[in-house]
């Protein structure tokens, strides 16, 4: 579904990401971990066109989108869920995520056009909140929702454009112990489905073990470990450079 070849970014002198080559199945899970630092946000944002490659290539279903621009990546099926929250702060919660999906359909931005000629599109969004348990908040105004519910109205939106990929950065960061299992829940339901490919970069290591199929360890830039979530975490070079333990 999704490849890396050889990608690679500079910034001046400093090599962010280093020649990271990687191919990703449907019907899987890798967490991307490492210390802070180690180039896995950049590395999200090089797949998904928010920064261009040095080098290298980004494949999806064999097309190379390393000339793509992040939009362009998203229409193709690439969907991308930030650190800090993504999302239209001065309109409420439903019209959030009906604006997506409209998006999706190809229907533009056309906010106020009448509502009921789209009445699916307005069930669709409706059902989206509810999977994220939002659906209460559907006339409140994003920018007035706690932190926790942003993140969850954020997956709403991602979820709204249906990617064959799914990126999520740190989905759980910044959330109460009560808001969390809701997020880690709808990745779950994501990842039963089968037919999507999702890469997380998460840092608390339980939220790893139990959702991941495989890690991919990046440290300095480069990838350092890739497998089987158990055996790389006791491997030698992960307790060193993932872990602070000598090797």
């Amino acid at each position: 579904m999704l490849e890396t070849q050889d990608l690679t970014i500079r910034f001046g002198g400093h090599v962010a990401v280093d020649r990271v080559s990687c191919s990703f199945q449907p019907g899987t899970l890798t967490a991307i971990v490492g210390p802070n630092g180690a180039g896995k946000t950049t590395y999200f944002n090089l797949i998904s066109g928010q920064l261009p490659a040095s080098g290298g290539r980004v494949l999806l279903n064999g097309e190379d989108l390393t000339r793509l621009s992040a939009p362009q990546r998203t229409r193709r099926g690439l969907g991308r869920a930030f650190q800090l929250t993504q999302l239209f702060p001065h309109l409420t919660v439903l019209e959030n995520v009906r604006l997506a999906v409209q998006a999706r359909c190809g229907m533009g931005l056309r906010l106020f056009s009448v509502w009921l000629q789209h009445r699916s599109l307005i069930d669709e969004s409706m059902a989206l909140l509810e999977r994220v348990r939002l659906a209460a908040r559907a006339d409140s105004l994003a920018a007035s929702l706690p932190h926790g519910d942003q993140r969850k109205l954020e997956v709403a939106l991602l979820m709204a454009l249906q990617p064959k990929v799914y990126l999520f950065d740190e989905p759980t960061a910044g959330m109460s112990v009560d808001e969390v299992p809701v997020v880690l829940d709808l990745i779950r339901d994501l990842k039963r489905e089968g037919r999507h490919t999702i890469l997380l970069v998460e840092h608390k290591m339980d939220v790893v073990r139990e959702l991941a199929d495989r890690i991919v360890v990046l440290h300095q830039g480069a990838l350092v470990a890739d497998g089987e979530p158990a055996s790389v975490m006791a491997s030698a070079v992960v307790q060193n450079a993932y872990l602070g333990v000598a090797a």
